[in-house]
């Protein structure tokens, strides 16, 4: 062999003149200057926690002082380390991948830009910005913040970083300006850290660098395709184009064989050779006419041939492999022709293809990802978006790893379906106390409707509401009949019924409910009774009509009075006894209680009030006038929930409708905002501290959050009521202070709850109002003395005893405590416990309240399942039936799927429902993408890679399906390679090939740009960045170069002596080197009128900052009111364009944007490589309602223009309206 290799060296130092490598690089430059890595690295770790920011800033106060002593490398390094003592081993590996990115510059250029804004003062390394005044000196804040109150405060955006002190919002805002690690720095965060602590001002830091290095950086994440051009025309660059002296290195591909050669192995065998073998391979691939069409039936079988070469290399240079045949495909086609398939991996590949199909809905030749079942859409997923999501999974995989729970059972955890957090509520209005007006399904009215719910489905001009005899639409009113505005609703509701508007109408009327009260000195209770009395003498439906006449006789602004009743029962029933009816011994006041007791359990707010379908309208909606148009939008939004459960077979001709609506997984039986709002917050359980004890304050207090957090969950105690398993789904804490009324309220209630609820556990955090001694800390020392020293049951006795009036009466007058014990109790265990607890860990309690609630001493706050409810005002009230309602939300998140399988670990009671309670908040503190999916193959012995994890460590879950010839491999190949150098993966890869084909799969050369850990030269200096480069290329073939980048990047070619879309490399010596620039990071957005529904056709807005208002324009589209906008990071202002666009327009509301929903002026801040979207209602003004933006006169648009107005103008119109189209 060796023989061979000298002859074939000889030959080639005969026949080769040694020439310059050829190939084509591009890279991709930041528009803005190279941000440090030490601001990246703040921001990386203030994107997971405020705390954990400012204690590293703290820690690194003086950093820099390194950088001018230590090679570039070292500081680096520095950098990592620092970081690593707030961060675990794979977040440190995330971060080295996200500075590799530069993920985070954007961030801090943002900040920047927006220093530049002010503009900082000349030769100021840091400064501070009060209310508008700017100091370079520490000495001045204080003269600052004296005058501070008189002028406007900062605005401040969503992602600054405001010092975790008191934080009023009475005090002055005081935004330093300064790079962290420097001198300067120190000195001012000193000052203003210290004044924070004390409340005298809130601190926000914003990073600003003095001197930016003039370098800019280069980005990756990106791809790079050299298309090969149809030859059937050649249009070539004849310019004279200079030799690029540009140095290129050598790819990584001596593992590839070129004609019989396997290079990689002869290296290693004669390392004297290397250079001479280099040349011969070179000369090789040279020689070989691989760029020769290849026949139809030669192609056939390249897909299977690729996987083959694929599954037949050592594993872990499998990926490598797959990278080079799918980026290199146009020179490797022929090689791969040669490869013999086996019928077993054909068999095999066709079972998997089939099984895939079935479940996932792939077809042969998809492309598809999945990290932890999470699906990852290659064609809107970018690698910004993958490390998002890798660190989001990153916190539920380590805290699944801290609590213990590994292998099998992890995954079946990680995919459990957490519930999303509805949006809207649904109140069951199945009640009693619901006066039904009218019966769509039961009336003689609407004897002529069709029934069956297949008429939904049958086609309607646009606007109209059908007419079918079901209760499809439910209207409840809830009244007090004396106030001002009950009035117009129930006149309202007569039109409605007036116009059969298929809708049921319904009223709860909340009266006084005291017994002594009668008909003659309230009129509330006077109409009730009367309402009773024309009921039981003819029928419900004739009482609630005979109620919309008595208010048909009042006037705008009048209410009801015990004269209007009194007159109406006279003229309308002569011969009813008036003091039968409405006297104190009135036979019709039953159920008079049933609408107050109702509306008081159902935890709605105040009259009058609205439910469509169960669904509250908000207070904003309930003004008559817009009642009307909103009652009219819902039933038309209504009707395409159930065209779809019509089609999808949930609401069948059998179907109850009202049943079916109650019966959705949204209805609850009350309404507490507190309980069912969308904004949740969780406590991290997932921490295991060095202590586990709260009986020495002082040691306490240095926790962090997620360690006195731990602390305080091994500490407490329960009261339970178990199930048979022992296991308990639900756990609530409830925090007070219990010496006040309102905390033993709130621990009566929760006593009350458990007791009759057998899946709930109890724990008592005491937060007393002053400082815990043994006189504000007596009931809950009792509480905990109990819990201590009793059963279950009798500790739960005594402490209900406890909170009785006479008990407490009986404290107050120096009862002891001992006198109070219940037979049955352990006395002596009690007594000795109670007279020697210390006040110690009351008061690590009420340091977790206040480092970790977020409570001031004495205020309240429920926890269930480590979700924090509060804060809660003491006139508010936690009812047994809000603990109710909390129980049903908290299991229906995921409580109840987390103990079924955390009972088939077979642990111990307690551990279980510990257990329970720290997955339940793990998970649902994640956030909610789609569902994830458990992606298996049928066999994986033939057409499956698999890549083991590292033992003992976390582990992402990988799933890749992939044809090796597409464009999705060459992306994924090279993405797989970097993810499993970041971080530790269980690897699967299906070769997901194609059969027959006939023509070739990928007519390009790729390159994906993508590095796991930033790289250094040499010298120890930084690496500019990642660069894409192709080399070994034919020369024969016309070339073009495309950037393929993320969506929203604008990249524009800054440098090149050559014709990028014509390369051809025979007439070029040399490296083709093209440069490119990131001009511009897109925002994009769509608007609408607010009026009509549409986009605003013609409508401009501008993009600007605050020292240069107008910067970029632009006008949305009539296609779903798009507009598109250059910028970069930084704080922009998105306006209104000056003219007709200002003039007949106003912008009343905007989301995803940073700034409130109802500011004028539209405050954007781009501080990141994702798509920045926003969206924008817009609304003309009143006196231009009748202006078209796009014509300079104000004509009528004609006939229907003028009816339109005509028929919109009066109330009940828009109902004569929709009734008028049901005859077309």
């Amino acid at each position: 062999m060796k023989t061979l290799i000298v002859l074939s060296l000889l030959l080639l130092n005969i026949h080769h003149v040694l020439s310059a490598p050829k190939g084509v690089t591009a890279s991709l430059k930041a528009k803005w200057s190279m941000t440090p890595f030490l601001l990246e690295t703040s921001e990386f770790i203030g994107e997971d926690s405020n705390e954990k920011f400012w204690q590293f800033v703290d820690t690194v106060k003086e950093l820099t002082v390194y950088k001018h002593g230590e090679s570039v490398r070292s500081y680096y390094n520095l950098v990592i380390k620092k970081a690593g003592q707030f961060l675990t081993d794979l977040q440190v590996h995330l971060l080295r991948f996200a500075l590799a990115l530069r993920s985070y510059s954007p961030a801090v250029h943002a900040s920047q830009q927006i220093a530049g804004d002010e503009p900082p003062p000349p030769s100021c390394p840091a400064f501070v910005s009060v209310h508008g005044q700017l100091s370079c000196s520490t000495k001045d804040i204080k003269k600052l913040l004296k005058a501070a109150a008189s002028r406007p405060k900062p605005y401040l955006y969503k992602n600054d970083h405001t010092y975790p002190g008191v934080n009023k919002t009475d005090v002055p805002v005081v935004i330093l300006y300064a790079e962290i690690g420097t001198k300067k720095f120190v000195s001012f965060h000193k000052v203003l850290s210290e004044k924070a602590e004390k409340g005298a001002l809130r601190y926000v830091l914003r990073h600003f660098v003095e001197n930016p290095k003039p370098q800019k950086m280069l980005l990756s994440g990106y791809g790079v395709e050299l298309a090969i051009k149809s030859t059937e025309y050649k249009a070539v660059d004849d310019t004279k184009v200079k030799d690029s002296k540009t140095a290129l290195n050598a790819e990584d591909d001596d593992n590839d064989e070129v004609q019989g050669f396997v290079f990689g192995t002869l290296k290693k065998s004669h390392p004297e050779l290397q250079e001479q073998l280099g040349e011969l391979r070179k000369h090789l691939l040279e020689s070989t006419n691989d760029m020769a069409p290849l026949k139809v039936w030669e192609m056939q079988d390249l897909s299977f041939q690729a996987a083959t070469r694929i599954m037949s290399v050592p594993k872990f240079d499998a990926l490598k492999v797959m990278r080079d045949l799918s980026q290199n495909f146009p020179s490797k086609a022929r090689s791969l022709t040669r490869v013999a398939v086996k019928q077993e991996m054909r068999k095999e590949i066709a079972e998997n293809q089939k099984h895939l199909s079935e479940t996932v809905g792939m077809h042969p030749g998809d492309g598809e990802l999945f990290i932890n079942g999470l699906h990852i859409d290659l064609d809107t997923h970018n690698p910004f978006s993958i490390l998002d999501i890798l660190r989001g999974e990153a916190n539920v995989l380590e805290g699944l790893h801290n609590l213990g729970i590994k292998g099998e059972h992890q995954g079946n955890l990680l995919r459990l379906p957490v519930n999303t957090v509805d949006d809207s509520y649904t109140l069951d209005i199945r009640h009693p106390a619901v006066m039904w007006m009218n019966d769509i399904e039961n009336d003689h009215t609407y004897r002529n409707w069709p029934t069956g719910v297949q008429e939904l489905l049958r086609a309607t001009f646009p606007g109209v509401i059908r007419q079918i005899r079901r209760n499809f639409f439910n209207l409840v009113l809830f009244l007090d009949p004396l106030q001002e505005e009950t009035v117009e609703l129930v006149k309202l509701a007569e039109l409605f019924y007036k116009h059969k508007i298929p809708l049921r109408i319904g009223f709860v009327f909340v009266v006084n409910p005291k017994d002594e009260i009668d008909g003659f000195s309230d009129a509330g209770v006077g109409f009730y009774r009367l309402l009773n009395y024309i009921a039981d003498e003819y029928d419900l439906s004739q009482a609630v009509l005979s109620m919309v006449s008595l208010y048909n006789k009042l006037d705008v602004g009048e209410t009801l009075t015990v004269d209007t009743i009194s007159a109406y029962l006279k003229r309308k029933y002569p011969n009813a006894n008036p003091e039968r009816i409405l006297g104190e011994e009135s036979e019709y006041d039953y159920k008079r209680k049933d609408g107050t007791l109702f509306y008081r359990k159902s935890g709605l707010g105040a009259l009058p009030l609205a439910l469509f379908n169960g669904v509250p309208l908000n207070p904003d909606e309930m003004d008559p006038e817009e009642l009307e148009t909103i009652i009219l939008q819902r039933i038309m939004d209504t009707t395409t929930a159930f065209q779809r459960a019509v089609f999808m077979g949930q609401l069948t001709e059998g179907s109850d409708v009202v049943d079916y609506l109650m019966e959705q997984a949204n209805v609850v039986p009350r309404m507490n905002p507190i309980i069912l709002s969308t904004d949740r917050k969780y406590l991290d359980f997932t921490s295991t501290p060095v202590v586990d004890d709260w009986e020495d304050t002082t040691m306490f207090s240095f926790l962090d959050s997620r360690d006195k957090t731990a602390v305080v969950t091994k500490k407490i105690k329960y009261f339970t009521n178990s199930d048979e398993d022992g296991m308990t789904p639900v756990t609530i804490w409830i925090v007070g202070d219990f010496e006040k009324i309102s905390g033993k309220k709130l621990l009566l209630s929760a006593l009350k709850h458990v007791k009759a609820s057998p899946g709930v556990r109890l724990g008592v955090i005491d937060n007393p109002s002053g400082k815990p001694c043994e006189d504000n800390t007596v009931l809950y020392r009792a509480v905990w003395a109990s819990l201590l020293t009793q059963k279950n049951k009798a500790a739960a006795e005594f402490v209900h005893k406890l909170l009785k009036e006479e008990s407490i009466q009986l404290l107050q007058q120096g009862t002891k405590m001992k006198d109070l014990l219940m037979q049955g109790m352990d006395v002596d265990a009690f007594e000795k416990k109670f007279n020697t607890l210390e006040v110690d860990f009351i008061r690590s309690q009420q340091l977790f309240c206040q480092d970790v609630l977020k409570l001031l001493p004495g205020q309240q706050a429920v926890v269930s399942n480590g979700r924090i409810l509060g804060l809660f005002e003491e006139q508010e009230e936690f009812t047994v039936e809000d603990f109710q309602l909390l129980e049903r939300i908290t299991l229906s998140g995921s409580a109840e799927k987390v103990k079924a399988k955390v009972k088939q670990m077979g642990m111990k009671p307690k551990h279980a429902s510990d257990l329970v309670m720290k997955v339940d908040a793990l998970l649902n503190a994640a956030p909610k993408g789609e569902v994830r999916r458990d992606v298996r193959f049928i066999k994986d012995s033939h057409s499956v890679l698999h890549l083991s994890p590292r033992e003992n460590e976390v582990f992402y879950d990988v799933v890749a399906i992939v044809d090796p010839l597409t464009r999705e491999a060459q992306k994924i190949s090279q993405l797989l390679i970097v993810l499993s150098q970041v971080v530790n993966v269980r690897l699967q890869l299906f070769t997901n090939c194609r059969s027959k084909l006939s023509e070739m799969p990928l007519k390009s050369f790729y390159r994906f740009v993508l590095e796991s850990d930033v790289n250094f030269l040499a010298n120890e200096t930084v690496s500019p960045g990642a660069v894409a480069r192709f080399t070994e290329l034919p020369e024969s073939p016309l070339l073009t170069l495309n950037m393929i980048t993320p969506e929203s990047w604008m990249v524009q070619a800054v440098r090149s002596p050559h014709d990028l879309d014509n390369i051809h490399l025979q007439e070029v010596s040399g490296v083709v080197a093209a440069e490119f620039e990131l001009e511009h990071l897109l925002l994009e957005g769509h608007c609408f009128d607010l009026s009509t529904g549409q986009p605003p056709r013609g409508l401009q807005f501008t993009l600007g900052m605050s020292r240069d208002p107008i910067m970029y324009d632009t006008i949305v589209m009539a296609n779903l009111g798009y507009f598109q906008l250059k910028a970069n990071p930084g704080a922009w202002t998105l306006r209104l364009r000056k003219g007709r666009s200002e003039e007949i327009y106003q912008i009343l509301a905007h989301d995803g944007t940073d700034s409130p929903a109802d500011a004028g002026d539209v405050k954007v801040v781009i501080n990141s490589f994702h798509s920045k979207i926003i969206k924008v209602r817009v609304q003309k003004q009143a006196e231009k309602i009748n202006e078209d933006l796009l014509s300079e006169t104000s004509q009528s648009k004609g006939i229907w223009d003028s009816i339109a107005r005509r028929h919109y103008s009066s109330p009940g119109s828009r109902l004569q309206y929709y009734a008028c189209l049901e005859h077309f």
